[in-house]
């Protein structure tokens, strides 16, 4: 089985489990393009240390950019950047490098991170 995502204008709107001849019988009228995906993939590493397969695995909501032949999830922050070789959004603010750094959350208004 393989994952399949549908996108339309740059946009996933569908993620499917199917084989890959299911979509030589498919008779669709709905517009949209079926592209793999894996579900293995992450920030360009496959986790099984196989071939990444277009940066990160697809979900509903993440864009298809086709420059890139990648997968990319909806920015979370406005302050972050898109890192070109994971395609993954970051903050260009580091974590606290403490014992708790997993008790901060990133505050937006005040580009920093708070302890929680």
């Amino acid at each position: 089985m393989a994952h399949y995502a549908k996108v339309l204008d740059g946009l996933v709107v569908e993620v499917r489990v199917c084989e890959s001849d299911y979509f030589d019988t498919l008779t669709e009228t709905t517009p949209g393009n079926w592209i793999q995906t894996s579900y293995n993939t992450y920030a360009g590493e496959h986790a099984l240390g196989g071939t990444p397969l277009r940066k990160n695995f697809a979900g509903v909501g993440h864009t298809y950019d086709v420059g890139r032949d990648a997968f990319i999830p909806p920015k979370e922050y406005g302050s972050y950047s898109l890192n070109e070789d994971t395609c993954q959004w970051e903050n260009s603010v580091a974590l606290p490098s403490d014992d708790n750094a997993e008790n901060y959350t990133w505050n937006e208004s005040t580009l920093s991170y708070d302890a929680v």
